[in-house]
């Protein structure tokens, strides 16, 4: 009786983790990734194509005209969209603000303007401390390569003699 108790406790544990292995394989179908739903909405909508600077709550109005658009996606495409250089750009000079159609709509305050600019300052010089770090890196690659070489000739030379 008591190697059918032990037989027993391990099937339990088996049967768990075989019922547990169907049920995260069937909610895998995830329906867009933000960058394909940004594409999306640069085809369908004028200011994601044209770089308008967007209206506030364009989140609002983008769940209006697609109501089965999953939040989180359409967040991180906004943010990807936002955060582009071209975007930046746009804002930093932008006067007003526009709906999805390419309406006119509320002015672009000087926070926001300012705020645009000191983003696209931050990456600029983030860019040029990466470039420079990188040229940094090279001479002193060259460096070590010359100096082993020059090493090596030397070595050469004197134990020629020797």
């Amino acid at each position: 009786m008591k190697s059918m108790n032990t037989s027993l406790t391990p099937q339990p544990p088996a049967t768990e983790p075989v019922a547990a292995a169907p049920a995260p394989a069937a909610p895998a179908a995830p329906a867009l990734t933000p960058r394909t739903l940004l594409k999306q909405l640069q085809q369908q909508f004028p200011a994601f194509r044209d770089c308008l600077p967007l209206a506030i709550g364009i989140d609002k109005q983008l769940l209006a005209r697609i109501p089965d658009l999953d939040r989180k996606t359409m967040r991180a495409a906004l943010g990807i969209h936002t955060g582009s250089l071209r975007y930046l750009k746009a804002m930093e000079k932008a006067k007003v603000r526009y709906d999805l159609d390419g309406t006119a709509g509320a002015e672009v305050t000087d926070t926001h303007r300012s705020h645009a600019t000191q983003v696209l300052q931050d990456r600029f010089k983030k860019e040029a401390e990466r470039k420079k770090a990188e040229r940094d890196a090279a001479a002193a690659e060259e460096a070590a390569r010359l100096r082993a070489d020059k090493l090596n000739q030397l070595t050469a030379k004197f134990s020629r003699k020797g």
